[in-house]
This record gives C-alpha cells, sequence and structure tokens, in this order.
C-alpha cells in the first residue's frame, strides 16, 4: 500500500481503537522476525499458478516498514484471483487474513492496515474478480468457476500463497495465523473453520452471511413486503418512528435495546386510529413491519427460511433505509435489494432481467439451494475437524443489524451445539446490544476481537466478554463516552446497581431476567 494511502496520524489512530496498551503488548510478545530475503526477490518467486506482479519495500511513515507483494492466482482458465500481502521488516510471527464485504471486487487493503501496524504479515483477496460496486455479481454470468473462486477458492489460493510468500521473506512459517472479517467476511470467516479447518488457528467471524443462500431470498421477502400495495412501503421518518416507539417499550436511555429476545415490541401501539399522518402507522405499514420482524417463510408449510430482524436501529443513518427500505417507494437503491437482485439474475437464474418481486418461497428456495448452497453458504453446523485440531472461533453479531439478522447467528450458534454439545471450549458467540451492520449505531460498536483471539489461541484465556467501546459520533478519533463489555450468548451484560454506567466495570455477565 503506498505512503498516500496511510493517511494522517488520526486516521492511524482511528486503526488501532479498541486495542488497549496492555492488549498490544502482549499481542507483540512474540519476538520480532528480521527479514531473510530482499523484498525485490520476491518478484522472482515461482509457485504453482500464481503471478507474482509487484514486490516492493515501503519505508517507513505512519506505518513501520514493511515489505508488499502483489500477485494473482489461476487455479483455473478462467481465474483471475488477485492478492496482496504485506510483512513488515520487524515481522511479530504472525499471519493474519482479512475477508471482504458483499460481492467483493477489491482487496481490502483499509481493512489489513490494523494488523499491520501491529507487527502481523496480512493478506487480503478481490475474491477472483474486480468490480467497485459491491452489490455488483454481473461478473457471475455464467461464468461457474468465478463464482466458486468468490465462494471459497480464492480464500484457499490467497492462504496458500501468502504463507508461502511470507517463508521466503523471512525464513520461517508463521506461529499463528488467524483470519477475520465482518459480513461477507464473517460468512468467508466460517468457510475457512469449515472447509479449510487446517489453516488457521484462531477465527473472527463478524455479522456473518454464512446462510448466503436464505438471507438473499429474504432480501427478495423484503422487498415484496414493501412493495405488495401503495400503503406497505416504509418511509425514513416512520422508520424513525418505529425506532423510537421500540426503545420506549424495550430500551434504556441510550437509545439501545440490551436483550431483543426479551422484548416483545408492539408496533399496533402507534396504529393510527382515523386516517393518517406522521406519528402512527396505518395499518399497511405495520403488515409490513410484522413480515420485515417476522422473517421469510414458506408459504406451503410454514417452515422459516430465515429468522427475521430484531427491533432497534430502523431509524438510524445506517439503518433500514439504508438497507431495507431506500429512501423513497420503489426506488431499489436499498443495498439488500442490489445484493438480492443481483444474486438471483446473475447467479440463481442467470437472466439479467429477473425481478425478485416475482421470487417463490417455496420451489424457487430450493432450486437456489440445490444450484448454489454449496458454493456460496457456510452453514454446516459440523466444526469437529477445526475444534480437533485446536481451532479456537469468536462469532459476534450487532442485535441492531439492518444488513443480516442478528438471529440467524443465534440460529446457527445453536445448531452447532446441537450437532457437537457444548462449544465453550473452541466457539463462542457474542451479540452486541445498539451495533448496526459491522459497527455504528447507539450501542458501543468498536470490539477488540483481535486481542481477544490471540490470548485465547497462544495464552489459553478463553473470553468471558469482549470489550465494546462507543466512542462520540461513533468515530474513533473522538472521546471515548462508555465502555460495556459483551457476554458469552446467551448471557449478557448487567449493571451492578451503583457504578458508573459509562465504564465496564460497573457491569457483570449475567444470565438473562437474572440479577
Amino acid at each position: 500500500m503506498p505512503d498516500k494511502q496511510h493517511g494522517s496520524r488520526a486516521k492511524f489512530a482511528k486503526i488501532l481503537a479498541g486495542c488497549t496498551l496492555a492488549a498490544l503488548a502482549a499481542m507483540l510478545s512474540v519476538h520480532a522476525q528480521p527479514a531473510s530475503g530482499a523484498c525485490a526477490d520476491l518478484a522472482r518467486l515461482a509457485l504453482a499458478h500464481v503471478t507474482i506482479t509487484e514486490a516492493v519495500s515501503v519505508p517507513a511513515g505512519t506505518l513501520p516498514a514493511y515489505c508488499k507483494v502483489s500477485g494473482s492466482a489461476h487455479p483455473t482458465p478462467d481465474s483471475d484471483i488477485r492478492f496482496e500481502v504485506v510483512i513488515p521488516e520487524k515481522w511479530n510471527g504472525r499471519y493474519l487474513q482479512v475477508g471482504n464485504g458483499g460481492f467483493a471486487g477489491v482487496i481490502p487493503e483499509r481493512g489489513m492496515l490494523a494488523g499491520l501496524a501491529q507487527g502481523y504479515a496480512v493478506a487480503g483477496t478481490d475474491d477472483g474478480h474486480q468490480s467497485t460496486i459491491n452489490t455488483d455479481a454481473s461478473w457471475a454470468l455464467n461464468h461457474p468457476e468465478k463464482q466458486i473462486d468468490f465462494g471459497y477458492r480464492a480464500l484457499k489460493q490467497t492462504t496458500d500463497a501468502a504463507k508461502a510468500i511470507i517463508r521466503a521473506y523471512a525464513g520461517t512459517v508463521s506461529k499463528f495465523s488467524y483470519f477475520q472479517g465482518c459480513s461477507d467476511g464473517g460468512r468467508e470467516a466460517l468457510m475457512e473453520a469449515q472447509r479449510y479447518p487446517q489453516d488457521f488457528d484462531g477465527i473472527v467471524a463478524g455479522d456473518p452471511a454464512n446462510h448466503w443462500t436464505h438471507l438473499l431470498t429474504g432480501a427478495a421477502w423484503n422487498y415484496q413486503a414493501l412493495t405488495e400495495t401503495p400503503e406497505s412501503y416504509l418511509p425514513p421518518d416512520k422508520l424513525k418512528l418505529v425506532q423510537a416507539e421500540a426503545v420506549r417499550q424495550c430500551g434504556d436511555e441510550d437509545g439501545v435495546i440490551e436483550d431483543p429476545l426479551s422484548c416483545h415490541f408492539r408496533p399496533e401501539k402507534i396504529r393510527c386510529t382515523a386516517g393518517g399522518g406522521p406519528s402512527c402507522l396505518p395499518d399497511g405499514e405495520i403488515a409490513t413491519l410484522r413480515k420485515i420482524y417476522g422473517g421469510p417463510r414458506n408459504p406451503r408449510t410454514g417452515e422459516k427460511i430465515l429468522a427475521g430482524f430484531s427491533p432497534g436501529g430502523e431509524g438510524e443513518a445506517q439503518g433500514w433505509s439504508r438497507w431495507i427500505s431506500g429512501t423513497t417507494s420503489g426506488d431499489n437503491q436499498a443495498l439488500i435489494y442490489g445484493f438480492g437482485s443481483n444474486f438471483f439474475r446473475y447467479i440463481v437464474f442467470a437472466d439479467p432481467h429477473y425481478d425478485i418481486g416475482k421470487l417463490n418461497f417455496d420451489g424457487d428456495v430450493a432450486l437456489t439451494d440445490a444450484r448454489t448452497a454449496a458454493t456460496f453458504n457456510s452453514y454446516d453446523p459440523d466444526l469437529s475437524a477445526f475444534r480437533a485440531r485446536g481451532g479456537k472461533l469468536i462469532q459476534y453479531h450487532g442485535w441492531a443489524d439492518p444488513a443480516i439478522p442478528a438471529l440467524d447467528s443465534v440460529d446457527y450458534y445453536r445448531l452447532v451445539q446441537e450437532k457437537m454439545g457444548p462449544t465453550g471450549n473452541f466457539y463462542r458467540l457474542f451479540m452486541a446490544p445498539g451495533m448496526l451492520h459491522c459497527a455504528g449505531g447507539p450501542g458501543p460498536n468498536a470490539i477488540a476481537t483481535l486481542p481477544a483471539i490471540a490470548a485465547w489461541v497462544e495464552q489459553n484465556k478463553a473470553p468471558d466478554f469482549l470489550v465494546a467501546t462507543k466512542y462520540r459520533d461513533n468515530d474513533p478519533a473522538q472521546p471515548v463516552e462508555r465502555t460495556r463489555p459483551l457476554c458469552v450468548f446467551p448471557a449478557r451484560a448487567q449493571w451492578d446497581g451503583k457504578g458508573d454506567k459509562t465504564r465496564l466495570e460497573s457491569f457483570r455477565c449475567g444470565a438473562p431476567g437474572k440479577t
């Protein structure tokens, strides 16, 4: 990454948000590894079906000096998996691979900076295609190999190439390997645990889109609910009204619903009694809300296809109007509509004109799973191979996520426990009250996951909670407003009744409903 992309020291401070000095010291405790081979020599490194396109040394600036290697892998004639590896001159002996968002299409350089700053060798990939619009899947039309590259193969190709490059440069293999991602990166993280259990010692899966086929079926469900009648659409001002009422019924003074599972939100409390108006919801809008909260179901069998969304966060700037409903009726600008329509047009039905308003939630869902689930989903509850090799897995999800229903993470976690029994020795789930999609929202949402997974892997310190921080305006360059523990699900943070509610130490983890 060129120096001009590094930004100011204030921007760099944001990269390290959530990492305490003690955590950084622990993470850097593996002795720095001096470079063995010159960075430029890596341009001549020979790897199977891999082309190295660049190998340059980047001098110290805002970040420490490092070697940057760019390349591409071609495991099939239709594959072009581009990747990047950055190795600090004073390497801490650890490898970190970071995940993508949406349909990818670009190398996640920004997500690579935090690990690099902490001494990790870091790699990322564009998942095998090039696009600057992460809702775009037109690259997949009639390209089954590119679909496989996106689904899982690009991950493995990047891992193998990156580890070989690091070994050639440093003269040794990494002592510990980690994967971290959110959204599609969370899907990728769980794909690593399920499909490639030997590759990573520790994995962090945030707000994972691992139920991919059903998640995008849910996009069609919500779109159909919002467009069923002229009265079905939920405008942004009404979403603010809904959020305010949900918080009034179930939330706290910070506008956060701490335990959505115990919240029995009743939107009919603000039903219009006569006519309409800005301060109430007519029947059509309430019906839409109930469909979105309820989630898609098979109309023939009644079987749940995907969990619905939890109350809270509807009216946030990065909430439902951005992800689910759009800003005006029928504008089709909501992000999840973009993901859903691209998936069904270019991958499932190979018809660029397909209208997700026509999707059938019985036969079409079965056909979608049959054609694509094996490639895109990472919803297999059998993590026995990952557990057997000693791997550790942290999963987290924002309760107010407007992109991926938080309850789907709960559902997957419970499926794993049904399959494997207690999972606390290798897999723990943490739910973040008031957090939107991967970040943002009224609750503490900067989560220190990398120090936690490193401590679990390297020191066998299983996390009983993760530290979540709320910055002013959700900007890590601004002052801290409060900190809160995120507890191992189903426990939740409970105030001790006397301490400062803005401080972590005033809370303990306890079972829901108990004090």
